[in-house]
């Protein structure tokens, strides 16, 4: 009885197994004709929005396809104009961190000069103290004319009695002699 049992169950499961597997072929074949289907009938939208094959296509169809392109386009240019909004303010936060960090070094350049002048001043009174009357600068002394008056603006070349032309050799800083 238990042969007859084991027997009866190796046949009703090799049945299940051969009818679920006709099963999933036709399932398979269903689900590959449906795909089939589904990639033709995109490929024919995709011609169609690239306005390949559109002879075939009635009135009320090209309407149709016009308003999906109309739709898809303010999409397009509703996006464009987002990323642009974002880059024009990513570009301005950007100016405004440069424009912190000019004023900033231009303070910092500011607070430089003053130091160094203060250092400057501070050094030259330090040393001006303890130099010796003759090394700090004097104004220019006049130039004496003998024989005339005092002139501070020499002509180019000076001329004596005999009118002859004295070109001067040296030039100097107190104004005595002109070039």
């Amino acid at each position: 009885m238990e042969k007859i049992l084991e027997r009866y169950e190796r046949y009703s499961y090799a049945e299940r197994q051969l009818t679920a597997d006709l099963n999933s072929q036709e399932n398979w074949t269903l689900e590959y004709n449906r795909l089939k289907a589904k990639v033709e009938l995109l490929q024919r939208n995709l011609r169609h929005y690239m306005g390949e094959d559109i002879d075939s296509l009635s009135l009320k169809e090209l309407q149709n396809l016009e308003q999906q392109l109309e739709t898809a386009l303010k999409h397009i240019r509703t996006r464009k104009n987002q990323l642009m909004y974002e880059s024009i303010s990513e570009l301005q936060k950007k100016e405004k961190a440069i424009q912190e960090q000019n004023s900033m070094l231009a303070k910092q350049i500011k607070e430089n000069e003053k130091a160094v002048a203060q250092q400057a001043l501070w050094e030259q009174h330090n040393h001006g103290t303890n130099m010796s009357p003759f090394l700090l600068p004097q104004p220019p002394l006049p130039c004496p004319n003998i024989g005339g008056t005092y002139q501070e603006e020499a002509p180019e070349g000076r001329r004596n009695e005999l009118d002859l032309t004295l070109e001067p050799i040296y030039s100097c800083h107190l104004g005595c002699f002109t070039t």
